[in-house]
């Protein structure tokens, strides 16, 4: 019996209009959602509080399509404003722009279109949303360049990440009230404690391209500081919900997410670069187990 042999298919290259929406998507970290997650949870605690339960759904979709919008845009920034440091870091190095397959002049109109793309969101929203979400714009394309002039770029990683909690508020109650600035404290620290875990994978690169970080102002302390950072966000999570009037489900969020850190501490506590990466992924958990306080809270009332 004779058999007929078969070759394996020649793959076939990509349309070129195709190869560029994915270096687009690699741009934007479509393939990385953890950024969008860190994003929308305190997004969602802002407007389940304001709310007292299920935001309404169009101010829910806004702020959710919002929040992939603008940390889509934040990624494209960053890496226009680090193309002179991303190519010398082993982490960065292979990023669109770093490797040159992404020009400058592309990424700023990427960056462009998302941004027009969360405003135009935005203002099917009350004036101060819409007032509010250029104070936003700001923070969000000026968050890149502050690792060359300052040791506190996570600090203000944070103003930018958090600035839907204060957003979401104006939204559904038309005002920005006393608490909503105290969640926004409690996310800034969150923010600050996380996002030193991923500077902490980035130190020594850093240090040698003349970069900054919280992670190399910490220095041998950064565990102590970490431990701070995270003390102080449940401290602001807790008086939280003691002006919320919140019930038991949301201390046991609280307390799960608590349990979620102390892994993260025992994950990293040889400051391996991988361990940290893997704390810092870790800390979506440590969103949505506040998250789930929050809602559960609220339904069963």
């Amino acid at each position: 019996m004779a058999y007929e042999r078969y070759s394996a298919p020649i793959p076939q290259p990509l349309p070129p209009w195709r190869q560029r929406l994915a270096l687009y998507w690699k741009l934007v970290r479509g393939d990385r959602p953890i950024g969008w997650l860190l994003l929308l949870w305190p997004t969602w605690w802002g407007l389940w509080i304001a709310a007292g339960g299920v935001p309404p759904l169009w101010t829910l979709f806004v702020f959710s399509a919002g929040v992939w919008l603008t940390r889509s845009a934040g990624c494209v920034i960053n890496d226009y404003a680090d193309r002179w440091l991303d190519p010398q870091v082993e982490r960065t190095k292979d990023r669109p722009l770093a490797t040159g397959a992404v020009s400058g002049r592309e990424a700023l109109a990427v960056f462009a279109a998302l941004m027009l793309a969360a405003f135009a969101l935005v203002l099917t929203m009350n004036r101060l949303t819409v007032l509010m979400s250029v104070v936003g714009v700001v923070l969000a394309a000026s968050y890149p360049y502050l690792k060359r002039y300052t040791y506190l770029p996570q600090v203000y990683l944070g103003m930018a990440f958090g600035w839907g909690i204060p957003m979401g508020f104006a939204a559904v109650q038309g005002e920005v009230p006393p608490v909503a600035w105290v969640l926004y404290v409690a996310n800034i620290f969150w923010a600050t404690a996380y996002d030193t875990w991923y500077a902490m994978v980035d130190r020594d690169d850093d240090i040698r391209m003349g970069a900054k970080s919280t992670a190399i102002l910490f220095g041998e302390l950064d565990l102590v500081a970490q431990g701070v950072l995270y003390a102080m966000t449940f401290a602001a999570l807790a008086l939280v919900g003691r002006e919320a009037g919140v019930g038991a489900y949301y201390w046991y969020g609280l307390g799960a997410a608590a349990l979620l850190v102390a892994w993260e501490f025992f994950l990293a506590r040889h400051r391996d670069r991988d361990a940290c990466f893997r704390a810092f992924l870790h800390n979506h958990w440590v969103g949505a187990a506040i998250f789930a306080g929050i809602a559960i809270d609220f339904l069963l009332r």
